[in-house]
């Protein structure tokens, strides 16, 4: 069995992002689709004192109403605003001091960077990689896709010789499974958690705040902690 998915690009995801790449061979990174404005492609929250959790990076959104995620350019400088606040929020964690240079690193080195999708990519392959997922982490345009929604999907499915397409949940509103079926391709359907919690700043837990809260509050640990306490069944 070689199971896939398929899903846009996110800006330091959560957790359960992270879980369902983990459990795929392969994930395909979508971002030939539209940008949503207001949707995680360009922002997350993470966990403040009282303060406002979001951190966006400011993008040209203005009369492109059709652009895709991947011609998406970043507005302003955000790098350095972003990692002041990580570290304000974050700096009496336990693995701060061991985990913010890397880290920090990061976010410099992508300062600079003018398209949106660029920047989640590296962060998604940084951050998968220091989670020890093994996923292979490819993009939609190295491969050939066309038609519909679907028809695209299965298109990509069969170009890793996908045997399962897993999808996230969200989509069975839309998502038909027809044309799966006929090429074979089994489809399923992501559950996200119940997550264990850990000790984490700033007031009651949060699950929905991104990964880098895990890496800081617990550090080689947090690979544990974006796995469902009960194994899921899918």
């Amino acid at each position: 069995m070689k199971r896939v998915s398929i899903i846009q690009s996110a800006y330091i995801p959560w957790k359960g992002f992270f879980d369902l790449i983990g459990r795929c061979d392969v994930y395909i990174i979508y971002d030939s689709v539209g940008f949503s404005k207001g949707h995680w492609h360009n922002r997350n929250q993470i966990k403040r004192d009282r303060l406002d959790p979001w951190l966006t990076i400011p993008v040209k959104s203005a009369g492109k109403y059709r652009q895709s995620i991947e011609d998406v350019v970043v507005a302003k400088p955000w790098a350095e605003r972003h990692w002041t606040i990580l570290r304000e929020a974050y700096a009496k964690t336990e693995f701060f001091d061991v985990e913010s240079p890397t880290i920090r690193q990061l976010f410099e080195s992508l300062a600079a960077e003018p398209l949106l999708t660029r920047i989640n990519e590296v962060m998604l392959r940084w951050l998968a990689r220091r989670l020890g997922l093994t996923t292979k982490i490819v993009r939609d345009r190295d491969f050939s896709f066309s038609g519909d929604r679907n028809d695209r999907l299965v298109d990509l499915c069969n170009a890793v010789g996908a045997t399962t397409y897993l999808s996230g949940p969200s989509a069975r509103d839309y998502l038909d499974v027809t044309p799966f079926a006929r090429a074979g391709i089994a489809v399923e359907w992501m559950t996200y958690g119940p997550y264990p919690t850990y000790p984490q700043p700033h007031g009651a837990f949060a699950h929905d705040v991104s990964i880098l809260d895990a890496l800081f509050c617990l550090g080689p640990d947090a690979a544990n902690f974006i796995k469902p306490m009960v194994p899921p069944v899918v």
